[in-house]
């Protein structure tokens, strides 16, 4: 990892992917370091989020948030260094959470950076469990599952550092946790290291009788990160007044037309009506209100050990394309940051 102090390299993107992103759809360029005027201030990038959002973002197919545009950089949240500062609010060595995308260098006005001082604990624990992600499982599955101590609580994409964290709250709440994950290392990582009480392996033949055993009582939230032959095992088994929560369905995110196979619309649509089920999708910029509720909780938690986070650091910002593919493919265990610069 070399970061430059003379140049800004950034990852734009180059086309748009027509199923799942290949090399072909991002670039690195380098162009001149930008200069802060009156009021901003120059941040350096070294920590970069890769979250499956992205992913919608290189579409422009209409969505909750504008499409990046091609040629420009690829969106993301970073925790930033501030550099040089010609704003009242923030000085020279500042560590700030902020939203500069997969590039070394850029300014700011301080228009939604948060000031995270001169010597975080973590600091890369903000693009994670404090931050966006721990943010989204917080807020979806208290405020839309509501889960209630003896309940049965399944979560998708057990591992990843939303569902983690969702099934980790919980646990905390007093529910049955079952997590769903790809391979039997994230499974046995799920259950001995975050306290669930049963992952079942998606790649499993017998899946959906695997995941019968392990909700005896039926499932009474379900953490929607999937979609798919996941959502397909977990329908059956959902009970009168359950709760969905619709976070992401990083199944269908490179699909480029309709999945083979009979319609299921009407099934999930007659189970919606026989067993009065809650779906509701949500975005986290929704709750940005509620930021303040979240973050002392689950500091709390995390301090006490009651929440465990796991992250995987990839070195190098010309690497975070092949990273963000491997993301959208399950390959990464735990939340993936890429480091782009170093920290002092």
């Amino acid at each position: 990892m070399n970061q430059p102090s003379d140049k800004n390299r950034r990852i734009v993107l180059a086309s748009r992917p027509s199923a799942a992103p290949t090399s072909e759809n991002f670039r690195l360029e380098e162009v001149a370091l930008p200069a802060p005027a009156d009021g901003e201030l120059l941040l350096r990038s070294v920590y970069l989020s890769l979250d499956p959002y992205m992913r919608g973002r290189m579409s422009d197919a209409p969505s909750y948030a504008e499409p990046v545009q091609l040629g420009e950089v690829m969106v993301g949240g970073t925790v930033s260094r501030v550099v040089e500062s010609r704003h009242p609010d923030f000085t020279e060595g500042d560590w700030v959470l902020a939203y500069c995308g997969w590039q070394d260098y850029a300014l700011s006005d301080g228009t939604g950076l948060v000031n995270l001082g001169r010597n975080p604990q973590h600091p890369s624990y903000t693009l994670g469990v404090l931050g966006m992600p721990g943010f989204t499982a917080y807020m979806g599955l208290l405020d839309i599952g509501q889960p209630q101590a003896g309940e049965t609580l399944v979560v998708a994409a057990a591992t990843g550092p939303v569902g983690a964290t969702v099934g980790q709250i919980g646990k905390i709440k007093g529910c049955r946790v079952v997590g769903v994950a790809g391979g039997a290392e994230k499974c046995r990582f799920a259950v001995e290291e975050l306290g669930f009480d049963a992952c079942i392996d998606h790649y499993a033949d017998d899946f959906d009788a695997q995941l019968a055993a392990a909700c005896p009582d039926g499932i009474d939230v379900y953490f929607e990160n999937v979609g798919g032959k996941v959502l397909d095992g977990v329908l059956p088994l959902l009970n009168t007044f359950a709760r969905i929560p619709v976070c992401g369905l990083v199944s269908q995110y490179n699909a480029s037309s309709l999945p083979e196979g009979p319609d299921r619309m009407g099934l999930l649509m007659g189970q919606a009506l026989v067993k009065r089920l809650k779906i509701q999708g949500f975005i986290i910029i929704d709750y940005q209100d509620r930021f303040g509720e979240f973050f002392p909780q689950m500091s709390e938690w995390l301090a006490s050990g009651q929440i465990k986070y796991r992250e995987e650091i990839v070195e190098g910002l010309e690497r975070a394309p092949e990273a963000f593919m491997g993301l959208l493919e399950g390959k990464n265990f735990g939340k993936l940051v890429v480091r782009v610069g170093a920290d002092d």
